[in-house]
């Protein structure tokens, strides 16, 4: 099964719930990005674009886990940075899977190997492994060769421990779609992942390469010729049908900024996971101070090309609860690929970008320097370094 029973359950009565209390917006996964660090440094990154003091910083166990209870989803993605870099990812784990949260713990799968030991198999922890499409294509897209067969390695090993393993596959305009429909079938035939995660990448503004990056019309003519190419196979998927049916232009969807809310070293990030544009020390703070409706296609020229799953599965779960007939012939038919795609969303009167990430980032560094200046001066009079790191 591609996500588990008791997840699928505990999901839907969470938004259920929300739902009959007539909560509009709400949290469906944490986005948890304990440190910017990364022992690699793919060409389609924009993550990894900051100082040394930045990228030294790290969440401690207990922000993480106040952020978990503060935001209150039941799903945690902690992607990062490299997440296994964090010495403590192991209790930040085991924390969250005590309070019964569902962990999508993220890993370009390097260090797996060396660490797999510090964690156990539970029905809350999905390693979620970094692979885009077959070798060729994913070593391409890491900047480096050796790393789809380390992967691999990394990914029968889980397997074979019991653990629960997905693969995240990020689309860029150089993949063919015949390769992807490749990878679709190795990924569950040959590795059997529990199930795969896909999407387009978004065009983050630092990233080192920005010629590959698709535009929402490629994205929907490259997934439909993907997704006719599997009319017969029986991929798996965590995501839902109808975001599926999204990236084949069937849907016409705004996203969700608010269904995949951050929480990173600089605070909780406004307005998602893809765009800083501001931080906050709160969750609560978050979702009352965020101008939401100044975000998204159509609205913002950073997102004009976003389809993007953090954005629009939680728009897609929504539309399942609302439309769940709807939802169940799009599952029972396949994604239709013939046909008139849906209307797509103008963006002639989208506001211009802003660029701020030089401005927090210089915001973050002078935190970062009066912290470590105390801290030196503290051990110079012999008392107590600060230990806060947020």
């Amino acid at each position: 099964m591609s996500v588990p029973l008791i997840q699928q359950v505990r999901v839907g009565a969470y938004v259920l719930g929300k739902r009959i209390n007539g909560e509009a917006r709400y949290p469906l996964v944490l986005m948890l990005e304990p440190l910017f660090r990364c022992n690699l440094a793919c060409a389609g990154c924009g993550k990894i674009d900051y100082p040394e003091e930045i990228l030294n910083e790290r969440l401690s166990v207990a922000e993480c886990i106040k952020a978990a209870e503060e935001c209150g989803a039941p799903m945690v993605s902690i992607p990062g940075g490299e997440p296994l870099i964090h010495p403590e990812m192991p209790e930040i784990v085991a924390e969250l899977i005590k309070r019964k949260k569902f962990v999508y713990l993220c890993s370009n799968a390097l260090l797996l190997k060396k660490k797999i030991d510090q964690y156990k198999p539970s029905p809350y922890l999905t390693f979620s492994i970094h692979l885009d499409g077959l070798e060729e294509e994913h070593d391409h897209s890491v900047s480096q060769k050796g790393v789809f067969k380390r992967a691999v390695e990394a990914i029968k090993l889980a397997k074979d421990k019991g653990f629960r393993v997905n693969v995240n596959a990020t689309v860029f305009s150089n993949h063919a779609p015949e390769r992807l429909a490749a990878f679709f079938d190795y990924a569950t035939d040959e590795l059997g992942v529990n199930a795969i995660t896909i999407s387009p990448g978004y065009s983050y503004e630092r990233a080192p390469d920005q010629q590959h990056f698709l535009s929402r019309q490629q994205t929907k003519s490259l997934f439909r010729d993907v997704f006719r190419r599997g009319k017969s196979k029986k991929w798996r998927f965590s995501q839902s049908t109808l975001f599926l049916d999204f990236l084949a232009g069937n849907q016409e969807y705004h996203c969700t900024p608010w269904g995949n809310p951050t929480r990173n070293v600089f605070g909780w990030q406004k307005p998602c996971y893809l765009i800083g544009e501001g931080y906050v020390d709160s969750f609560r703070e978050l979702m009352e101070t965020t101008n939401w409706d100044s975000y998204g296609t159509g609205k913002y020229a950073k997102c004009a090309n976003c389809m993007v799953h953090c954005g629009y599965e939680p728009t897609a779960v929504n539309d399942t609860l609302r439309r769940p007939l709807h939802a169940l012939r799009v599952k029972l038919g396949g994604v239709r690929t013939e046909g008139p795609m849906a209307p797509d969303i103008a963006l002639d009167k989208a506001r211009p970008a802003e660029y701020v990430f030089d401005l927090h980032v210089q915001k973050k560094l002078a935190e970062v320097r009066a912290r470590q200046a105390e801290s030196k001066a503290a051990k110079e009079r012999g008392g107590k370094p600060s230990t806060n790191v947020a």
